[in-house]
């Protein structure tokens, strides 16, 4: 049942938990695409989240039972472009645990996101799915909850 699951804000003392589920999501990338793409260290990652969350860097909505520890977050981080008419958001990470997945969290989330970039006046959310075909069931997912294929690839550069 969803509706025992709250949808709240992260706080600071969160970051653990969050970290945690974090760490769940990449093994879970890693493992479908055979390849080790991610370094991950759960005090760095931490620590990372703890610092994110109090300068405002990330904003993270958390889907938690009732006195319970998360079991599927979304991350938002704001940017700037041209292209997109000024500021807008980005989902770096949204993940929910498979045993929570038929709850209609993952929708609950984005939806949350959503409403959360409205009342800062972005113009739109982005976001980056992992690799195809092994995760074609989450680009279904986004195309669900009113996201459509930009186009281009994702590209990156190690610095």
């Amino acid at each position: 049942m969803t509706a025992d699951i709250l949808i709240q804000q992260a706080h600071t003392k969160d970051a653990p938990a969050i970290a945690v589920l974090v760490g769940e999501l990449l093994a879970e990338i890693m493992n479908a695409i055979d390849t080790q793409a991610f370094n991950f260290n759960l005090q760095e990652t931490t620590a990372r989240l703890e610092a994110y969350l109090a300068n405002g860097t990330y904003v993270v909505f958390v889907a938690r039972p009732a006195n319970g520890d998360p079991v599927g977050f979304v991350a938002l981080c704001e940017c700037h472009a041209l292209y997109a008419e000024g500021a807008f958001g980005t989902i770096p990470e949204l993940y929910v645990r498979p045993a929570y997945r038929t709850r209609r969290l993952g929708m609950r989330l984005v939806s949350e996101a959503k409403a959360y970039g409205t009342a800062r006046g972005w113009k739109r959310l982005e976001v980056t799915t992992p690799p195809l075909p092994q995760f074609d069931r989450t680009l279904a997912f986004y195309v669900r909850e009113g996201f459509s294929v930009a186009g281009g690839r994702k590209l990156r550069t190690l610095l």
